[in-house]
């Protein structure tokens, strides 16, 4: 059984989530990580536990499967009841086209990513917090969810979703002393844009041209300050964009 504290990272295989896992196995973080990819989630488990002698348990399944998230966490019950962090980062964007033009597949996607699978994967581990009257619940969110852009449309309505989620959290588990925090990313560099644009690499490098935009480990260091705060300390909102960018539509670049 872990000794250390116990972060449960989902879409750990790549970006803001890898870099999370990354930054808190440094600092002696035991971990849950979990993905669709189970080459990479085994890869990293093997890498931090090598680097940082930390515990890791990898669990490969889709968050957008109900009974795979509700039969994943059942495999690693004894686990659970020392968790102390839920980072929801399993997220993604699918087209920038017009709502006019936008596939239907494409929509049920995000949603079923970016918001269903959230309330999945929270609604299995909450129980293990109240039990425990602690923990922390970050919620990813984005820029796309404060200031709408042309193409955002279901994208921002999902990520506006998770801070109304996340706020609705904050006060149904006050009473359980579990803190509850939205973390907001504007662009960063990561498989984000590639998956927009179904595989495009040249597509997607160039919305990164022209500007240093933010990069996994910057959002990672952020999650990691909010969880970090003293026990009366409660981080609920944060917004992190680069120099550049001053919100979703505004980006300068050379």
């Amino acid at each position: 059984m872990t000794k250390n504290k116990l972060a449960f990272v989902s879409g750990a295989t790549s970006g803001i989530g890898e870099a999370t896992a990354e930054i808190l196995a440094a600092n002696q973080w035991d971990l849950i990580i979990s993905g669709r990819r189970l080459d990479r989630l085994n890869e990293l488990a093997s890498s931090l536990n090598t680097k940082y002698n930390v515990y890791v348990r990898a669990l490969c399944f889709d968050i957008q499967q109900r009974e795979q998230v509700k039969d994943s966490l059942a495999s690693c019950a004894d686990l659970l009841t020392k968790i102390d962090l839920l980072v929801n980062n399993a997220g993604l964007a699918l087209g920038k086209s017009p709502f006019q033009e936008g596939l239907e597949s494409d929509w049920e996607t995000m949603i079923d990513t970016n918001l269903k699978g959230i309330i999945y994967l929270t609604k299995e581990v909450i129980p293990f917090m109240i039990k425990n009257k602690s923990g922390h619940i970050v919620n990813i969110s984005s820029t796309a969810a404060r200031d709408m852009y042309p193409g955002g449309n279901v994208y921002s309505a999902s990520k506006s979703a998770v801070d109304a989620l996340t706020k609705s959290l904050r006060l149904d588990l006050l009473e359980h002393n579990i803190k509850v925090s939205s973390v907001a990313p504007g662009m960063v560099h990561t498989e984000f844009s590639e998956v927009r644009f179904h595989g495009d690499k040249a597509k997607a490098e160039k919305v990164y041209q022209g500007f240093e935009p933010l990069y996994a480990k910057d959002v990672a260091d952020a999650i990691y300050y909010i969880v970090t705060r003293p026990s009366h300390v409660h981080i609920g909102d944060l917004l992190i964009t680069c120099t550049a960018q001053a919100n979703s539509s505004i980006v300068i670049k050379s």
